[in-house]
């Protein structure tokens, strides 16, 4: 059954000019359909968000869903404070966090093998792999390859474009550990691949239009039954 507060891709375009805050403001008063134009917006950057810290395709997808259904309660708590990408982006962090956390000491109390074994990436789906080239492929190994503090730092930089101030904010760390950890990640690259990562860093982790209508179908239908109340 088609949930009937789930909008079209032209209708959810039609609110595409809404800033974040008077998107959050007509979810609060009521207008909870109104969530998807915030998923839309924020799909690409939460789901290369959460696979640059687990480096699992279908873990990211998870973790998208549990933030956005996360971020819809709390809704009434978004102070303003910081950007609405940027609180919002820092949920999806904090829920990869956990996650690895968990399986982390999962792991250890099994005590088999490493414990970022789980995080293995999986074999990759079909619209992956037609949309994703060799190099970009090679891209993807050597940015997993980076240690976990400068991964998130340069994926949030590099590839989703945030600013300085929105990866610190988003990250909980200062401006200048942003600007220390995206030095030390472009050095742990290759000069000869430098320039070829500017180019193809956008195509990096596509999160395609399957899943983006598979997570905005998964959120709406949890969060339809839960209405904010004011």
């Amino acid at each position: 059954m088609t949930n009937p507060n789930l909008i079209e891709m032209p209708l959810a375009r039609s609110f595409g000019m809404l800033s974040d805050e008077e998107v959050v403001r007509r979810v609060l008063n009521g207008e909870t359909a109104l969530f998807e134009v915030i998923m839309r917006r924020y799909n690409e950057r939460l789901y290369r968000t959460a696979r640059a810290i687990t480096r699992n395709d279908s873990l990211a997808e998870e973790i998208m869903q549990s933030a956005y259904v996360r971020a819809y309660e709390h809704l009434d708590q978004f102070a303003g404070r910081a950007s609405f990408g940027s609180w919002l982006t820092r949920i999806a962090i904090n829920e990869s966090l956990a996650r690895v956390r968990d399986s982390n000491r999962f792991s250890e109390t099994e005590g088999e093998g490493d414990p970022m074994d789980r995080f293995a990436s999986p074999s990759r789906d079909p619209e992956q792999a037609a949309a994703n080239n060799e190099l970009s492929r090679l891209l993807e190994t050597l940015i997993e390859a980076l240690p976990d503090n400068i991964r998130s730092v340069f994926v949030l930089r590099e590839v989703e474009g945030m600013n300085t101030t929105e990866t610190a904010e988003a990250l909980d760390i200062s401006e200048e550990s942003v600007r220390v950890r995206l030095f030390r990640a472009r050095a742990s690259l290759r000069d000869s691949l430098a320039s070829y990562a500017t180019r193809e860093q956008r195509r990096l982790f596509a999160f395609h239009a399957v899943r983006c209508d598979r997570v905005v179908r998964n959120v709406l239908d949890r969060i339809s039954a839960n209405p904010i109340s004011r």
